[in-house]
């Protein structure tokens, strides 16, 4: 389901933005703190669109894929659930 939504937001960027192409990927496992979970790409004519883009995607990516995280304390673990879900 993530994958597939992260796919139809990479569409959505490509049409309104007029990319030559866009690469969203999101990690899976352990990470530290401040390691990044997430990496976007995207090519254009011109940096601006690019920017754009990358930006705009982070955003809906955010809002609109189930991520779920799992952190951990001293005294134990919880889940937290992030985007739509």
């Amino acid at each position: 389901m993530a994958e597939a939504e992260m796919a139809s937001i990479g569409g959505e960027m490509l049409e309104k933005w007029g990319l030559h192409g866009i690469a969203m990927h999101h990690r899976v496992g352990k990470l530290a703190v401040g390691e990044a979970s997430v990496v976007i790409a995207a090519s254009s004519a011109h940096r601006r669109e690019a920017f754009e883009a990358c930006s705009e995607a982070l955003d809906l990516l955010k809002a609109r894929v189930p991520v779920w995280k799992k952190e951990y304390f001293e005294d134990g673990g919880h889940w937290v659930g992030m985007g739509a879900g």
